[in-house]
């Protein structure tokens, strides 16, 4: 099975406390590198410059064709606290191109801006499935290149699934968490997950199915919800089942936190996410909204 990822990568700079740690990431390559573990072909459709290690992608086995750009490769600075973290835009890589594709899955994932709405629309007439993270579309900077986000009336329509944390639901539809996820479903999106620290919820027709991940002590949350979306897209292809969908997905995101490991290397096997699947799964409650 193939899945084709829309985003930059990027190289990003992690402080946690007095340390920093400069690494390679962006959602093209947690995302990318995730599903080689369930065993997927991967195309990426990204943009990065000759300062980007692009050996790391053909060692991956990921498909990269027309991504290499004259203009650096996206960086970030990071800062992160506990399970909070605030950004600062670097440097801006070109946009995204695309022309076509026959993938199983198309993950729309982008950083800052590189997706443009005349490219969404085309991956929307190609998708079999679309799984939308919004993070890029809502960001903005400030003249000192900070980033937050910004309200965007985002059009979901022959979306599949979209995952949200409360802040940026707030940005697309209002109201509290299960009245944004309701707004969401009814803007297009078939299943919408939202994820809010420990606590992950999935809107399926009119029923919330919810998780939570044991809350232990957080080290790098880079990349944590990357690998969530990829492990979510994954096991709905080879599955056909949201709930065991769900806690794959929540599985993967523990798993890269118990690994305490920075960057990229925090990525699991996918035995590890297995284990932890299983666990969720007996756990899972669910209500009627």
């Amino acid at each position: 099975m193939k899945l084709s990822v829309f985003s930059h990568c990027a190289i990003d700079t992690i402080t946690i406390g007095d340390s920093n740690y400069e690494q390679i990431g962006g959602a093209a390559c947690y995302c990318g590198i995730t599903a080689k573990q369930f065993k997927f072909d991967v195309d990426l459709y990204s943009k990065f410059g000759p300062d980007f290690p692009k050996q790391y992608l053909s060692e991956n086995k990921i498909n990269f064709d027309n991504c290499e750009s004259e203009t650096k490769t996206t960086k970030f600075a990071i800062n992160i606290t506990g399970a909070d973290r605030t950004l600062k835009l670097e440097n801006e890589c070109a946009p995204i191109e695309y022309a076509g594709n026959d993938a199983d899955c198309h993950l729309v994932s982008p950083i800052y801006h590189e997706v443009s709405d005349d490219i969404f629309k085309q991956i929307k007439k190609d998708s079999n499935f679309l799984f939308v993270d919004p993070q890029g579309f809502l960001r903005t900077i400030d003249s000192e290149k900070n980033v937050s986000l910004q309200n965007k009336d985002i059009d979901l329509t022959d979306v599949n699934a979209i995952k949200v944390n409360p802040e940026e639901a707030a940005c697309m539809v209002n109201g509290s968490h299960d009245e944004m996820m309701v707004a969401l479903q009814k803007k297009g999106a078939e299943y919408v997950l939202l994820t809010n620290k420990t606590d992950v919820s999935l809107l399926v027709k009119d029923k919330v199915y919810s998780i939570t991940l044991p809350n232990k002590e957080i080290h790098d949350t880079t990349g944590i919800g990357d690998i969530f979306c990829s492990t979510f897209c994954c096991t709905m292809l080879k599955e056909k089942d949201f709930l065991w969908a769900l806690c794959f997905a929540g599985g993967a995101a523990q798993a890269a936190l118990d690994s305490k490991n920075v960057g990229l290397q925090k990525i699991p096997r996918k035995s590890t996410v297995q284990t932890n699947a299983s666990y969720f799964y007996n756990l899972v409650k669910f209500r009627d909204l």
